[in-house]
This record gives C-alpha cells, sequence and structure tokens, in this order.
C-alpha cells in the first residue's frame, strides 16, 4: 500500500512574504496542494492522510466546496484527514455537516475512530480537536485494536496546550505509522514508527527549512517512508558581516546577491553583524533589494579608535569612560558594554 502523509497545509492563511509575494502567497499554497494532488493521481497513491489543520481557521462553505472538488477528481486515491486545533470543530463548523465526495473519509469525532480499506488491508484511525486546546497526553484507549494488515493513526499535537506526548509513548500504542501533524518542521529521518511531515509549506516566518509531505509503503506491517521536499519558497534568516569598507551601496549590492545565490523565490531575514565606519549608517528601511525581504536588522557597532579618542578626550566623561574598561581582558558584554558607552556619549555630544 502506497500512502502520502501530509499536514498543517493552514490553507486560507496570509503569511507574511514580503512585499513581492504577501498578496499571491495564499493561493499558492492551494496551488502545492494542487501538486500533492497531481502527484496522487499520476503515481495512483493509494491512500492521502492529513493529520490536522487542513485550514489555517474555521473553512468557509466555499472553501470546502472546492477543496471536495479537488479531491473527487482523484480516480483512485482515497482521502482520510482529521481537524486540528486551527480548524477545530467550533458547534457550527461547516466541517459537520458537509457532505464529502465518496473518496474522502473525516475523522471528526471527538472520540478516536477508524475507517477501514479492505482494498488495500489498511484501517486508519484519528480524531478530532472540539476545542483550540487539548490537555492531557495520549489515552489509554488509543491504543491499536487490529482488525487489518496495516493500522494507521493520525495524531495532530506534541506541545505544552495540544496533546503533550513523547515518541516512545506513541511508539507504544501499537499501530504500524503514526502520520503526526502539528510541529511544522519536518522529520527528515524516520524516528520509529511515527514521523512529523511538517508542513506542507512554510506559513511563519519561523518555518525556517525544507517543508513538504512525507510519501511511504506499508506491506505486512513494515514501513518505509521518504520525505519529499515541495514547499515554493523557504524562509531563510541569513548573518550578513560587515567591516569598516562597507558603505551603503555596497551592502546593497551585497544583500542583492545574497538573494540571487539562495533563490529569488525564498523569503528572507537578514541581520547586520560585525563592526562598521562610525560615520555610516546604514538605511535598511529604504533598501530595494529584491525578492521577499521580510526585515533587515542591523546589530553592527561603530568601530571607534579608542586609543585616538582616549588620547583627545583623558580629561572629560568619555575619556573616563573608556578608561575604566583598560587594564583586563573583556568578555563580548564588555566590549558591547564599552561600544554602546562610547556611542551614547557621542551621540549626547552631537545633541
Amino acid at each position: 500500500m502506497r500512502f502520502i502523509h501530509t499536514a498543517d497545509l493552514h490553507l486560507g492563511v496570509k503569511p507574511d512574504a514580503g512585499s513581492a509575494y504577501t498578496k499571491g502567497r495564499p493561493e499558492e499554497i492551494w496551488e502545492s496542494l494542487r501538486g500533492l494532488l497531481a502527484r496522487c493521481e499520476k503515481e495512483q497513491i493509494d491512500l492521502l492522510l492529513i493529520a490536522g489543520d487542513l485550514f489555517h481557521r474555521q473553512p468557509l462553505l466555499r472553501e470546502l466546496k472546492e477543496l471536495n472538488s479537488m479531491f473527487e477528481a482523484l480516480t483512485h486515491t482515497k482521502v482520510v484527514f482529521t481537524a486540528g486545533n486551527h480548524d477545530y470543530l467550533k458547534p457550527n463548523s461547516m466541517y459537520r455537516n458537509f457532505r464529502w465526495a465518496g473518496n474522502v473519509t473525516p475523522l471528526l469525532g471527538a472520540r478516536l475512530m477508524k475507517v477501514e480499506f479492505p482494498e488495500f488491508g489498511t484501517a486508519v484511525s484519528g480524531f478530532s480537536y472540539q476545542e483550540r486546546e487539548l490537555p492531557g497526553g495520549i489515552r489509554v484507549e488509543w491504543k491499536c485494536v487490529r482488525s487489518m494488515e496495516n493500522e494507521i493513526l493520525l495524531l495532530h499535537g506534541g506541545d505544552e496546550r495540544h496533546l503533550p506526548f513523547g515518541r516512545a509513548e506513541v511508539d507504544l500504542l501499537g499501530y504500524d505509522y503514526t502520520a503526526l501533524g502539528h510541529i511544522h518542521k519536518p522529520d527528515l529521518e524516520m524516528k520509529g514508527k511515527c514521523r512529523y511531515s511538517g508542513s506542507l509549506e512554510p506559513t511563519d516566518p519561523n518555518d525556517i527549512g525544507k517543508h513538504g509531505y512525507v510519501i511511504g509503503t506499508i506491506e505486512h506491517g513494515v514501513v518505509e517512508t521518504e520525505f519529499v521536499p515541495a514547499a515554493r519558497r523557504e524562509y531563510l534568516n541569513l548573518d550578513i558581516r560587515v567591516d569598516q569598507e562597507m558603505t551603503g551601496r555596497r551592502l546593497l549590492e551585497k544583500l542583492r546577491a545574497e538573494v540571487l545565490e539562495h533563490g529569488e523565490e525564498n523569503l528572507y531575514r537578514f541581520t547586520l553583524v560585525g563592526f562598521r565606519d562610525p560615520d555610516i549608517r546604514f538605511d535598511t528601511g529604504h533598501m530595494d533589494v529584491g525578492g521577499g525581504v521580510l526585515e533587515i536588522r542591523d546589530l553592527t557597532k561603530p568601530s571607534y579608535d579608542f586609543e585616538k579618542l582616549l588620547s583627545a578626550n583623558r580629561r572629560n566623561l568619555l575619556g573616563r569612560f573608556i578608561e575604566s574598561f583598560q587594564g583586563e581582558e573583556q568578555s563580548e558584554v564588555g566590549q558591547m558594554a564599552l561600544y554602546e558607552g562610547v556611542q551614547a556619549i557621542l551621540e549626547t555630544r552631537k545633541e
């Protein structure tokens, strides 16, 4: 039996993707799902497993109709999904009364539900969030009761407020494979009998690294899985080292080169580090780097000639301040205090 495991699609989310991409980013996430479904159809994947947070918030009726149409077009693949903490089943949730296509099985109950696929020799169990949070841990009643050759569990959670659990606890439930959701970072290597697919696309600047889905096979209880990178864009946090020769023009050229090297399609958060010329100020708010740049943080410090400053200011506050740091090796914190203190005194003089 061949399956694809995904989770945390967060359809409907409007992620921050910089001025170049934010507006079109929600549709890109839908397009990534279409790409995944295209693979299901092309390779006649048996099961598509979605472990929660299919939507970023309560789905709209038109969104469910669109999604159902996409699922219904699959000629072989069966779809099983659960609701997570973002799209949990409110009393008035559109999930509750929606009629899905025949190849789609939502496991929307608060208690563990099971659907069997005799043609694949496989059963899939799971439950959905009825509230935004789910306290407590693994329940004894979730233990696998085998009715098919292959048993799979969909489980959404793994942090303090959303079903805290350990991997060993999940393995002890006895399923051949547990498709995990909620944690957006994927497991790039198989860990026991359970695995996070991560989110299909990064939806938050903290979602750094590769994103995609898991494809696997299961036969006689033996599982083999592989992570497939599939995201259209990736969030990257890059440090840019600055020296005394760096000017605003050179910095702009450096940032543009970084974007070209790592991919214009990606989303960037740059941090400037190092020591700059004291007379230089980087106007990061007006640097048109191109691509999806979310932020440019300037953490550089002016590269002062302390001996020269001390020689010219021995009898005033600035000189006494610099002298107070002499005579012993400075820690990184001490050096930072020295630079910031000198900068503050010099800026006060300018006023």
